[in-house]
């Protein structure tokens, strides 16, 4: 324990006195960051408008931008849905616990605050043993976005939390770095046919496979709200400016233009081979380690106060695109 508000857990059998501690924050109306196997998120009380609007506050996030709603498990889902199709049944078995959410027709229950005035609302089973311990001792289901402020890099680790938030946040239940460490993949189910309104590790060919056809969704710009997290024009964004090169050799030759023209400068690839060089983060070259590794990296060199970060486009194949999304909205300028 490094001060009150932060709490060190053990990952997968998490302290219980931390735990009820933290669930009695919740049930107060108070806001608890803790790890999901994604990253970690910012919860409140999903049912209670004052508390889910202190998430709001903290994040400093647009209410057009709704909330993922976690809980125990999918019997507690379709308590706060109206509907619960085939498709939802299938993902349900297949994918949760897991990085996979829901988008349903919401019961009045749920409040406005937290679908962003929108009849559907995000839901998922987390994986995370102290997520899930969390769920079962404060009895609720907690609304929780990523624990950062709106529209910057997301946080894998309670040290990010910590100097994101600052004292926004009650308390902080410390689990160490998060497992997938991108978002969830976010799949619309309130249609006749599924969309993918957010790509993430579980790709949209594994979703075709579980449930046949999935559509593309079509984009939403301005103070429109959206039917999902994650679909701001720009988001998961470091302090310095990404810049997105098509191959490592472009990489290589932009970070040495920046080097001549004085600027703090840095190269993130996934190539193995390039090393020595205290400017270039290299990340695994497989889609499981890069995306552990993605954020963290990221929030490594703003620590190193880049102001340019040149990262090299990963393969094009399916299994990137949750990655290729998150790249392409924080390169957004």
């Amino acid at each position: 324990m490094t001060d009150a508000r932060h709490l060190v857990v053990d990952p997968t059998r998490p302290d219980p006195r931390a735990i009820a501690r933290a669930a009695a924050a919740i049930r107060r109306g108070e806001l608890v960051a803790f790890p999901t196997e994604t990253v970690y998120g910012l919860g409140a009380d999903a049912l209670d408008p004052a508390a889910v609007a202190r998430i709001y506050e903290a994040k400093g996030r647009p209410s057009y931008n709704p909330l993922i709603v976690h809980v125990l498990d999918a019997v507690a889902a379709r308590g706060l849905v109206t509907a619960w199709p085939p498709a939802a049944q299938r993902l349900a078995d297949a994918c949760w616990p897991g990085p996979v959410t829901l988008v349903l027709p919401k019961t009045p229950a749920v409040p406005d605050a937290v679908t962003a005035g929108l009849p559907a609302v995000a839901i998922r089973v987390p994986a995370h043993p102290v997520a899930l311990a969390l769920l079962r001792a404060a009895e609720r289901p907690i609304a929780a976005p990523s624990a950062n402020r709106s529209n910057e890099l997301s946080p894998t680790t309670a040290a990010h939390v910590a100097s994101a938030l600052g004292d926004r946040v009650a308390l902080i239940l410390d689990a160490g770095p998060t497992d997938v460490g991108i978002e969830s993949t976010v799949v619309d189910l309130t249609g006749p046919r599924p969309r993918l309104l957010r790509p993430g590790l579980v790709s949209r060919d594994e979703l075709v496979r579980m449930i046949g056809d999935v559509a593309e969704v079509e984009a939403t710009s301005g103070d429109a709200s959206r039917s999902s997290p994650g679909q701001l024009e720009r988001h998961y964004a470091p302090q310095a400016e990404l810049r997105l090169v098509d191959d490592p050799d472009a990489g290589r030759a932009a970070l040495g233009e920046a080097r001549l023209a004085g600027q703090r400068a840095a190269l993130l690839t996934y190539e193995p081979e390039i090393g020595g060089d205290p400017d270039v983060a290299l990340l695994p070259a497989e889609p499981a380690g890069y995306a552990r590794r993605l954020y963290a990296a990221l929030h490594d060199l703003d620590a190193r106060d880049y102001n340019v970060v040149y990262v090299v486009r990963p393969p094009a194949d399916a299994a990137w695109e949750g990655i290729h999304d998150r790249l392409r909205r924080a390169a957004h300028r």
